[in-house]
């Protein structure tokens, strides 16, 4: 599939299925290549559209950190299928986020080569302090 010159979304590379991190008891989706990527590589480009003041994303895991300010006040929601990646610990990750807060857009590059059909992971910014991803912080780095 072709994406027209101009988008600012593009996320023609990447589908979603449930996900290989997912148990009987805890169903939840991930992202997948479509194609395979070599290292490096574009994988999926998108815009951020940012979240009203106020706005506590320590308690919605599907919204993103959208700035370096800590405490973070400003939280965005991501198009495409970027709120698909789930995480993994810093260095275990096959994709990786570069983000352009004063355009509010962002693009996902391959950190490693991706195999067809492989789960799209990326390490949450906010994985280690966000209350809503304390037990997930635990899990992933109980790996380790």
């Amino acid at each position: 599939m072709a994406s027209h010159p101009d988008t600012k979304v593009d996320c023609s590379k990447v589908y979603i299925k449930a996900s290989s991190f997912a148990t009987p008891d805890n169903q939840f989706d991930g992202a997948f290549a479509l194609v395979p990527f070599k290292e490096g590589e574009l994988i999926e480009k998108g815009v951020m559209r940012r979240l009203p003041d106020g706005f506590d994303g320590n308690t919605c895991p599907y919204i993103f950190t959208w700035s370096t300010e800590r405490p973070n006040k400003t939280w965005g929601m991501g198009s495409g299928t970027s709120a698909f990646y789930n995480t993994a610990a810093e260095g275990d990750a096959n994709t990786k986020m570069v983000r352009f807060f004063d355009e509010d857009r962002f693009e996902i590059y391959a950190t490693r080569d991706i195999e067809k059909d492989e789960e799209l992971t990326h390490t949450y910014v906010s994985l280690k302090w966000r209350t809503c991803f304390a037990d997930l912080n635990e899990i992933v780095h109980a790996k380790k």
